[in-house]
């Protein structure tokens, strides 16, 4: 797709960020982000110190820069244990080496916007995270007034599943931020306090389905009784074939 933005057709390709980015880096970060990143940060990405990075470039771009970032992805590894987003996590505290991919930073240079290639990047965290048995989710948080980013979040299946109240403080004001979950190999969502109370009640109609069952048969033995409550009776299987449905609903939460 042609950006009215450039000259020429940009032909997109992907690589790790490499020490010789650093410089560019750098800049496009202060170009796009409120908030100014340590210079200990980007020598951690270009260095690939606990933080894995993807770049983009354009290798039809003139002048000799066809290996210059035009946009970045950069992310972390954590520990399940250790995150902010244990609680929505179905965690095994018994498996400590669970992990997590959380998302730093994420940008592309604005004359190539609209382009997916803020897509690709994701789609390449995502990759990596799927690539590692241990890992269960990719997460990152979005502030609260950066519409394309929520969208884009959105449209990838990312799970809004909180709004943080005050968690960036940017230029002496405070700004809300969305948290947002990707659930990989296998990870998802803990049941909710209303999913608890619908497993319950459905062990609760299972259990009394059974013992309803028993007395049946043990009064399927006895044809003086049976006789006498046998209109009511017939009642229950009906009710056994209407709940069917909710057992099998079960295995959404299990």
């Amino acid at each position: 797709m042609l950006n009215l933005k450039l000259s020429h057709n940009p032909l997109i390709q992907y690589r790790p960020i490499r020490t010789s980015d650093l410089e560019v880096l750098e800049k496009i970060h202060g170009d796009l982000f409120p908030i100014r990143y340590e210079s200990e940060f980007f020598q951690n990405v270009v260095n690939g110190r606990d933080i894995v990075s993807w770049g983009a470039v354009d290798r039809n771009r003139p002048n000799e820069q066809s290996d210059e970032l035009i946009g970045f992805v950069t992310a972390r590894t954590v520990l399940a244990k250790d995150s902010d987003i244990e609680e929505f996590l179905r965690y095994d505290s018994s498996r400590s080496e669970q992990t997590l991919i959380y998302i730093l930073t994420l940008g592309v240079a604005d004359s190539y916007r609209n382009l997916g290639i803020a897509s690709s990047l994701i789609r390449e965290v995502i990759k990596y995270a799927s690539n590692i048995p241990t890992c269960r989710a990719v997460y990152l948080h979005v502030i609260s007034y950066n519409n394309p980013a929520i969208y884009l979040y959105k449209k990838m299946s990312f799970q809004c599943v909180r709004r943080l109240s005050a968690f960036y403080f940017i230029n002496g004001q405070h700004y809300d931020a969305y948290l947002f979950i990707y659930y990989v190999n296998g990870g998802r969502s803990p049941c909710s306090p209303l999913e608890l109370i619908k497993l319950i009640v459905a062990g609760a109609k299972s259990g009394f389905r059974m013992v309803a069952a028993k007395l049946w048969r043990k009064e399927d033995r006895k044809p003086s009784k049976w006789s006498k409550c046998k209109e009511s009776s017939s009642l229950l299987p009906t009710k056994h074939n209407k709940r069917m449905p909710t057992e099998g609903a079960l295995s959404q939460f299990v």
